[in-house]
């Protein structure tokens, strides 16, 4: 098994991908696109997927990616930092220098859900969304960006009621601001009041992409979120470990639909201001984990049996408002996605 990056995307889903957002990719001809933590998992098939468009359907356009490091991203992912599109520009989202030029396009990315930083560090944690996202929307503002999109997450809601099925957009509960792990979903609230309004000021047309769980290529693997860590086993050769009883219920969109949904919200002039971003193919993380273990030959191991009457914990998305608005579906599979991810960090 290879690492996680240092080689392109499959080319099936690149292809499908540039069909799929179909006549929305001339918005971004002749455009220049600022991009901000996005150099990992979601920046991978975004950028992947601009660049494969790009080459099938002749479009000239210029991606800026914000990174910690250029040497690293250059090591990481040669095929990206070294193509003829890309410009790397290196600092910290809080307070990097602003690269020269005008921008017509901006993407704030997603602040990484470490559940160790969001427990040990909520102070860095609150401090990296905020100022970062108000360093960039500062920079933004002054390059002249006219579309931007803000990837935030489903953690803005707080906990999801046992008697709700999904979050909807219009959802009105929040993270507990006393919860000693709520930094990253108030972190990410907070950021997207900013957002707002930066739009309204500014006359930006602002998009928020409230994003839930995800696998494929590119994904990092051995974190604490479940096809993380069970595909990291399956990878290793390891058992399936199962932290809990397994009887959360969760749901995962693939990496290629992904790029679909964002490059769709920020680009259709039929979107609106917020959008969920995820499946609506449910699994509890029990029968998820017995799904990539048959798959892998791996064994399950679940480390708790279930509680009598306690319900299951849910964090699910509903996602009518993007299929009825623009058009947007999951167009692969659970059983394909996984299928897909364990090829391709074997190959």
């Amino acid at each position: 098994m290879k690492g996680p990056f240092i080689r392109q995307l499959p080319a099936q889903d690149l292809e499908d991908l540039q069909h799929r957002v179909g006549g929305l990719w001339r918005h971004l001809d002749g455009g220049r696109i600022l991009m901000t933590g996005c150099t990992g998992f979601f920046g991978a098939w975004m950028v992947e997927g601009l660049l494969s468009a790009m080459k099938h359907r002749r479009l000239s356009a210029e991606v800026v990616l914000l990174t910690r490091s250029c040497e690293d991203y250059r090591r990481r992912m040669p095929h990206v930092a070294g193509h003829p599109s890309v410009r790397l520009a290196e600092g910290d989202v809080r307070t990097f220098e602003a690269p020269p030029g005008s921008f017509t396009h901006l993407v704030l990315g997603a602040t990484t859900p470490s559940a160790a930083l969001n427990l040990e560090s909520p102070r860095l944690m609150i401090d990296t969304i905020l100022e970062g996202t108000r360093r960039t929307l500062e920079v933004a503002s002054k390059a002249g960006v006219r579309h931007a999109l803000f990837l935030s997450s489903g953690a803005v809601y707080g906990p999801q009621p046992s008697d709700l099925l999904a979050f909807p957009e219009t959802f009105g509960g929040a993270p507990d601001p006393l919860s000693r792990d709520a930094a990253y979903g108030l972190g990410k609230r907070l950021a997207e009041y900013l957002c707002g309004l930066m739009g309204r000021e500014e006359g930006m047309v602002m998009r928020i992409a409230r994003c839930f769980a995800f696998l494929g290529p590119h994904l990092p693997l051995g974190t604490h979120q479940a096809a993380s860590s069970f595909l990291g086993d399956a990878l290793a050769g390891r058992p399936i470990g199962v932290q809990g009883d397994g009887t959360a219920i969760r749901s995962w969109l693939y990496g290629k639909d992904l790029a679909w949904w964002l490059w769709t919200i920020l680009l259709d002039e039929r979107a609106g201001l917020l959008y969920n971003v995820g499946s609506d193919e449910v699994m509890d993380i029990a029968g998820f984990a017995r799904l990539v273990g048959r798959m892998a030959g791996q064994p399950v191991r679940i480390a708790a049996l279930p509680e009598p009457g306690r319900p299951a914990h849910r964090y699910l998305p509903d996602v009518s408002r993007a299929r009825n608005e623009l058009g947007l579906e999951v167009s692969v599979p659970l059983e394909a996605a996984v299928e897909r991810t364990l090829q391709w960090n074997l190959a």
